[in-house]
């Protein structure tokens, strides 16, 4: 699929501190140029190895934009930099394998990539996660360390057009007014 009519479909997502992406590897082997205009021209930013500040409760909350691992060089301690000391941090990733790597001072990390296993056999479990920590980093809440990451199990699928037991989502996640 062409990213144009599917970033147009986004356009008017709307959210309290704006709408932000980061690229996976699939946009990166179509034309990530492509995709990130794509994105762009239709009102959502892209975070590539970049940060942005975003204002809540009359504070800020930094998000950090990691680029994909296993198409692009990801800068963790030079995006990471551009944060001010003691900042409120979330972080956005395609591949959740970057989790493992992070500082305690990123309070949450989101992302994708492993679409769940996207076929959970009774008994067997998910066959193929893409993630060179298995079925650790499949799906869903992860605490490890009093560290968050939050896996959604997105709503295509890869390679195969296939999903058993793991069904597509779009996880909403509220941000606590704690923060």
């Amino acid at each position: 699929m062409l990213p144009e009519p599917i970033t147009a479909a986004l356009k008017d997502l709307k959210a309290p501190m704006g709408v932000y992406t980061v690229l996976g590897n699939h946009d990166w082997y179509f034309n990530g140029p492509r995709v990130r205009h794509a994105f762009e021209n239709n009102g959502i930013k892209v975070l590539d190895n970049e940060v942005a500040e975003t204002k809540f409760n009359g504070g800020s909350l930094w998000l950090v934009g990691l680029a994909d691992i296993w198409t692009r060089p990801q800068d963790v301690q030079g995006t990471l930099a551009k944060v001010p000391p003691g900042a409120a941090i979330v972080a956005l990733t395609h591949n959740p394998d970057t989790f493992a790597d992070l500082p305690a001072n990123v309070l949450l990390l989101l992302a994708g990539h492993t679409h769940g296993g996207q076929v959970n056999l009774p008994l067997l479990g998910r066959l193929v996660v893409p993630s060179n920590y298995g079925q650790r980093f499949a799906a869903g809440h992860v605490v490890e360390n009093d560290r968050d990451l939050f896996v959604t199990t997105g709503i295509g699928t890869s390679i195969l057009p296939v999903r058993f037991r793991v069904p597509p989502e779009i996880a909403v996640l509220i941000v606590s007014d704690q923060l």
